[in-house]
């Protein structure tokens, strides 16, 4: 019952096509200005738990993406370790990946669990971090895991 409702979500999501859940082909959730985050800092989310945007005057670049940062102490993180700080599924939507598809997300909304954090699609329609967190985590972490190999080839 619960697969069939999520899929009726991402039917209506899809439909619906509205600007904040482009699809894209691409493996990492950016736009042209190549910031990761939309500005946000990794570390704040991982690390305190809080989304905060980043200052330019703390940037770091990794793989080609720019990183910004709160503080110098936040950049010397990432900076020792970016792997620990990158999102799941590139910065796309995780429920959204659970299902089978790419959504642009809301930095707002995000889910730490397990060392790592999960972004979400979040506008008047739809919020996808309640779904996901409605949901069992481990099987919906499984979904997107087996989803993503495919799609961050897209």
């Amino acid at each position: 019952m619960k697969n069939s409702i999520q899929t009726i979500i991402v039917v209506i999501i899809m439909l619906w096509g509205g600007n904040a859940m482009a699809q894209s082909k691409a493996s990492n959730n950016i736009d042209d200005s190549k910031i990761a985050l939309q500005g946000f800092s990794p570390v704040s989310y991982l690390d305190l738990g809080i989304a905060q945007k980043g200052l330019k005057e703390y940037k770091s670049t990794y793989d080609g993406l720019a990183f910004y940062f709160t503080s110098a102490d936040q950049k010397k993180s990432f900076d020792a370790n970016p792997k620990k700080y990158l999102p799941q599924y590139g910065g796309y939507c995780a429920f959204g990946v659970s299902v089978g598809a790419k959504f642009r997300v809301d930095p707002n909304k995000f889910v730490v669990n397990d060392g790592k954090y999960y972004l979400f699609l979040y506008d008047l329609e739809v919020d996808a971090q309640q779904l996901w967190l409605a949901g069992n985590h481990r099987e919906l972490v499984k979904k997107a895991d087996n989803n993503w190999t495919s799609l961050s080839k897209n």
